[in-house]
């Protein structure tokens, strides 16, 4: 396999969807779908057969419309799970059935109440009744990140000897930090027989806002499967935000050097589609998505955005799908920023006029938490009538 790509695993339509208030009808997961295959992801998972009557009817359709990328349907390590899946994906071209079994003592003894052997024979049996169906088949060691180094070798072993073809190792409550992932992903794949055959995956979440730091050291330590979400939707805090991952790799190709294949152009126009779909967008200061993502009202950053772009971003808006930066005239706004405003608003004003201009400005926004264009419009059109006033009265003088 390639070792210079990485492969995006969408679960904005499964995981994503667990979030409260980021459920989807079955017409809403095709649209996004649609915009997600548009977007290039390599993987797409559509939501989790066996949970209800929708979600297996939504995998059913998505898998029959959607033809470029891998579709999935998570799948607990169960027969009637994974008959369920196999069922829901069948009008897919390429399908991918993803198991998932917890491997931490705390969730083996509170959770499944079962033991650590139980776990390894149960594993085994679930991917190799899941490959009778599918080719390629995801195993996921639930709650990686707290399972013992050893036994969490053991059980990606046995999944690898029974057929899986993708190993994800989750960070399911958000627990790791980055040097601590990296690491976990070397040492599996050093020390599991036939690790080199199959592709190991990061899947993380954002408890403690390491999500997306924590899928680069994933790659850094071999991973080449992103799981993420647009926006970062998601259980809890989110998931890993399919966006930020993506721009870190364009942004910091120097370090990463992976390929991938995703339109970073459609990045913004898919999470404003997803904003629409959930009626809720991602925080004005969410990274590469957000409103204030490339907006600058300072203005030492405005002046210096005007000269040159680089001098404040990192990426141009445009890379990533935003149409334009934005300059946000308020009380930290300079001159530069200003007499840019004007001018595209239609006033070239000379020195003295930009100056008194510039000071009535102050004074508005002082006033205002943001300055609009109807209220330059309005300054100007008061400064002039102010100057004709003077000019006429020192006429009458004269």
């Amino acid at each position: 396999m390639a070792q210079d790509r990485v492969f995006f695993f969408d679960t904005t339509l499964r995981d994503g969807e667990q979030s409260p208030g980021c459920s989807m009808t079955q017409a809403e997961k095709l649209i996004m779908a649609h915009a997600l295959d548009d977007l290039g992801v390599d993987i797409l998972e559509a939501g989790f057969a066996i949970a209800s009557e929708g979600d297996f009817a939504a995998i059913q359709a998505v898998a029959k419309e959607v033809r470029r990328p891998r579709i999935a349907s998570l799948s607990r390590a169960r027969r009637e799970d994974i008959e369920r899946a196999a069922a829901a994906l069948e009008p897919a071209d390429r399908s991918r059935i993803h198991i998932f079994l917890a491997s931490s003592d705390i969730h083996l003894e509170y959770k499944l109440k079962i033991g650590r052997e139980e776990a390894l024979e149960q594993a085994h049996k679930a991917v190799a009744l899941a490959r009778t169906y599918v080719d390629e088949v995801e195993f996921s060691p639930e709650d990686s990140t707290r399972t013992n180094i050893d036994f969490l070798c053991k059980i990606v072993q046995v999944a690898i000897e029974a057929g899986a073809t993708t190993i994800n190792m989750p960070d399911t409550v958000g627990y790791t930090i980055p040097d601590e992932y990296r690491q976990m992903f070397r040492t599996v794949r050093e020390r599991v027989p036939g690790a080199d055959k199959v592709v190991f995956s990061a899947h993380c979440h954002n408890d403690l806002g390491l999500a997306v730091a924590n899928s680069l050291a994933a790659i850094e330590g071999g991973a080449r499967q992103v799981e993420c979400t647009i926006n970062g939707i998601g259980e809890r805090a989110g998931n890993a935000a399919l966006e930020e991952i993506a721009a870190a790799l364009m942004v910091r190709e120097n370090h990463f050097q992976k390929q991938h294949g995703l339109k970073l152009e459609k990045l913004y126009p898919v999470s404003q589609q997803l904003a629409q779909i959930i009626s809720f967008g991602p925080s004005p200061n969410k990274a590469i998505v957000g409103g204030n993502a490339f907006a600058h009202e300072a203005g030492i950053h405005q002046h210096g955005v005007l000269s040159n772009p680089l001098t404040y971003e990192i990426m141009t808006p445009e890379s990533v799908g935003v149409p334009s930066n934005r300059m946000v005239l308020g009380k930290h706004s300079g001159r530069h920023a200003l007499r840019s405003r004007l001018l595209a608003l239609g006033y070239d004003l000379n020195a003295e006029d930009l100056d008194a201009a510039y000071h009535a400005f102050t004074e508005l926004a002082d006033r205002k938490k943001a300055v609009y264009d109807l209220d330059l419009i309005n300054l100007v059109a008061h400064h002039k009538r102010h100057a004709d006033l003077i000019a006429a009265e020192t006429v009458g003088e004269a």
